[in-house]
């Protein structure tokens, strides 16, 4: 029985978080925490966070071992970008773009199918 995880409206771009959402793709939970605690990024932080409400999710609803579970679906949407604008040279302005992103996390026992 799989369980899920989503982070909404964190404020990363969807493409920086992806860096960390690809290491740890079909990895057992154990593997993907020790990967995300060693990689020196900010959305490795948050991905660790939301894999590990996964996992307490999976303990705590459907009772399986820890040990068993991996790392099923994980992907990251775009959510909602606030626009700002920067003065540029001649009376110009353009557009900064702060995004945001949504992370989803499935975790499923091995196995099971």
């Amino acid at each position: 029985m799989e369980s899920r995880s989503i982070a909404r409206y964190v404020r990363i771009s969807p493409q920086k978080a992806r860096l960390a959402v690809n290491m740890i793709r079909g990895k057992g939970v154990e593997e993907a925490l020790a990967v995300l605690d060693f990689t020196p990024k900010k959305s490795a932080r948050i991905v660790a966070k939301t894999l590990r409400s996964a996992i307490a999710n999976a303990e705590d609803t459907q009772n399986v071992d820890v040990d068993k579970l991996y790392v099923k679906t994980i992907f990251v949407d775009g959510g909602p970008t606030t626009g700002r604008y920067r003065p540029r040279a001649q009376g110009r302005a353009t557009p900064i773009r702060k995004r945001c992103s949504h992370i989803t996390v499935v975790v499923d026992e091995i196995g099971e199918n």
